[in-house]
């Protein structure tokens, strides 16, 4: 089976080594972001909110810090908008994180509006347009839902006609397009809010548990499965109803061995995957 390697991406510069990684992600921009802390919160025994540390490394290599102030997540989803301000968001909305689940905060750290997207939050992307997408687990029947900035919903897989939409396990947001492969089915679900004729598009697709998607052109990848297929990289291409399978390998890190526990981020042709200790990305793009 051919194993294919990550090709090294984005670092967090050692200076900041001695933090713990909160969580990270790479924008709609190519930019990779980092959000510390100075220690790994603790189940009920941490006092909310804390002030943390984003470290973002941009494609060309500098580096930008931003502190923000009063985040009330312990552990949060981020990213970041085109105008420079942060979302982190709390995957649970419980008790007072309800109303507060999400946090804008502006260039300076500064938290300028809250509001709140539903519980159960398996993915959160930003796309070109400013509009944050949401990917539900499946505690949260509400699926697959673009928000704007404010806190507004603007689309939503509701009356979409996607199957059996339980549990949104890859998300894939780059331009102000979406892609999903969500259980039970794992259809390829192509999402254009902005086509008026055909918003979404449902193929048929015989990938089952991928946890990351990459499209590009007519082709399709898609990455991760279940038990023995987690690092599994399965190539497709795209008819008008299904995706047929292609070739069938692995996605190693760029020293050759599998990721082990990881994080996973899709944008358009690309997969970026980080893993523990989670101070560095690798990036699989099937458009190279």
């Amino acid at each position: 089976m051919q194993k294919t390697a990550l090709t090294p991406y984005a670092h967090l510069p050692r200076s900041h080594h001695d933090r713990h990684v909160l969580t990270s992600t790479v924008d709609v921009f190519g930019a990779a972001h980092w959000l510390l802390t100075e220690r790994a919160p603790q189940p009920g025994g941490d006092v909310l909110p804390f002030d943390t540390l984003v470290v973002s490394v941009q494609p060309d290599g500098d580096v930008e810090l931003t502190e923000l102030s009063a985040v009330r997540a312990r552990w949060p989803h981020l990213d970041r908008l085109p105008d420079g301000r942060f979302v982190a968001a709390a995957s649970r909305a419980r008790r007072y994180e309800d109303a507060n689940q999400v946090q804008i905060f502006d260039a300076l750290g500064r938290e300028t509006l809250s509001f709140s997207v539903g519980d159960a939050i398996e993915h959160l992307l930003v796309d070109e347009a400013g509009h944050i997408w949401v990917g539900h687990f499946d505690e949260n029947p509400a699926g697959i839902r673009r928000w704007n900035a404010t806190g507004r919903l603007v689309w939503t897989s509701d009356d979409a006609h996607i199957p059996d939409l339980f549990d949104c396990y890859a998300l894939n947001v780059s331009g102000t397009t979406a892609w999903a492969c969500p259980y039970t089915d794992f259809p390829l679900v192509e999402i254009r809010p902005n086509r008026p004729d055909q918003p979404v598009t449902v193929r048929a697709n015989s990938v089952r548990g991928a946890k990351a998607v990459a499209v590009h052109g007519g082709r399709v990848a898609f990455y991760g499965g279940y038990g023995e297929e987690r690092d599994r990289l399965a190539h497709g291409e795209l008819t008008e109803t299904s995706v047929e399978p292609k070739e069938v390998g692995l996605l190693s890190l760029p020293d050759g061995p599998a990721p082990g526990r990881r994080r996973v981020v899709s944008r358009g042709s690309r997969i970026y995957v980080q893993a523990e200790p989670f101070s560095a990305w690798g990036v699989f793009d099937l458009s190279s």
